[in-house]
């Protein structure tokens, strides 16, 4: 078991309504609860000690009172000077507990902008336009500014039936290996890779990393991934296969899931059912998106860090003190920053490789 030394941080999150840090609101701070994951979005829920001095200087409820927390407004939650979400109130409650067991807190959640392309539902069709294209045709629809780096070729027709624009948009993305987020305004869809960006965070467990759970598992890998259609303008059956060579880039210099597989069961290859592609340069980019999914999923982690805005979907944790198999770089897929007045602030998060650590 390694030596504990924590770092010290700031204890206490700071709130901002449309852009103004309120201190008192940071103060009366009781909970908080911020949530993202990278297939799906950001969340916040933050509880206030609700009991206090209204505006008339009586005792009262002065949080009910919709001045500062109301429905729409742009709410966001700093660790220091470095923003963990930013995004709108949509739900506002109050939590009053038997008399004398405790005080009353005023519930505030909100969502990230991806919120407007998740309430809207739309049935429509592009018309030869790219996944990036469909990308930023959303982004206009919504008002927000496109950040659209997405590969891929020009399709003849892509149909959008009874989906939200947020599923709708993912599931483009995800076809052509990228992923979906907003920072404030700007819609961003981009391969996985070209996600991370900046430093490598470095956890280490029994200093910043206080807790890790991780599993490498072979259920769910595969050697081989077929994606089949039909090409309308060539009359011809499709038939294009992945391998793990997808994902040569990403290993880190361990071994893939899809290499122990072969050589634990043997050649284990499967087809991915229920897709359409129109052309065999379609059915391959689908090939090789699938094997990429499964294969960076062959290690998952979960583990809990002090806190740190740069932990976030997305970014890339380099895990030390876990021993030669599992120590590495991972990526981060989801994320809460947890706050409460008995614990303080802490980060929980999960994570995956592609890889695990070759015999020494």
């Amino acid at each position: 078991m390694p030596d504990i030394n924590l770092p010290l941080e700031s204890s206490r999150p700071v709130v901002a309504i449309d852009g103004t840090s309120v201190p008192d609101l940071a103060v009366a701070l009781a909970e908080m609860r911020v949530e993202e994951r990278s297939d799906g979005m950001a969340r916040c829920e933050l509880a206030f000690q609700g009991w206090g001095l209204t505006r008339d200087g009586a005792h009262g409820y002065p949080l009910f009172d919709r001045g500062r927390l109301e429905f729409g407004k742009r709410i966001e939650v700093k660790l220091q000077t470095d923003s963990i979400f930013s995004g709108r109130i949509s739900a506002i409650g109050g939590h009053f507990p038997d008399v004398g067991a405790g005080g009353v807190l005023v519930i505030v959640q909100a969502e990230d902008r991806l919120q407007d392309l998740r309430m809207t539902r739309r049935t429509r069709c592009f018309a030869q336009a790219s996944d990036a294209d469909i990308a930023r045709r959303i982004a206009g629809d919504h008002g927000l500014s496109a950040q659209i780096t997405l590969p891929g070729p020009t399709h003849a027709v892509v149909a959008q039936v009874n989906q939200s624009d947020l599923a709708f948009l993912r599931e483009r993305a995800r076809a052509a290996g990228g992923e979906v987020w907003v920072e404030g305004d700007a819609l961003h869809v981009a391969p996985r890779p070209s996600r991370a960006g900046g430093a490598t965070v470095a956890l280490d467990y029994g200093s910043t990393l206080t807790a890790f759970d991780v599993t490498a598992d072979l259920a769910l890998q595969r050697t081989k991934l077929s994606v089949a259609g039909w090409d309308m303008a060539a009359k011809q059956a499709i038939r294009e296969e992945a391998t793990g060579s997808v994902l040569s880039g990403e290993l880190d210099g361990g071994d893939g899931g899809a290499d122990l597989l072969r050589r634990a069961f043997g050649e284990r290859a499967d087809t991915v059912a229920h897709l359409a592609p129109a052309d065999a340069a379609e059915a391959r980019a689908l090939a090789e998106s699938w094997m990429r999914q499964i294969g960076r999923r062959f290690v998952t982690a979960r583990g809990t860090a002090t806190p740190a805005a740069r932990l976030r979907c997305g970014a890339r944790v380099e895990v030390g003190g876990v021993g030669a198999l599992f120590n590495g770089k991972y990526l981060v897929t989801e994320v809460c920053h947890r706050f409460d007045l008995e614990r303080g602030l802490r980060t929980d998060f999960a994570a995956e490789r592609a890889a695990v650590g070759r015999p020494g």
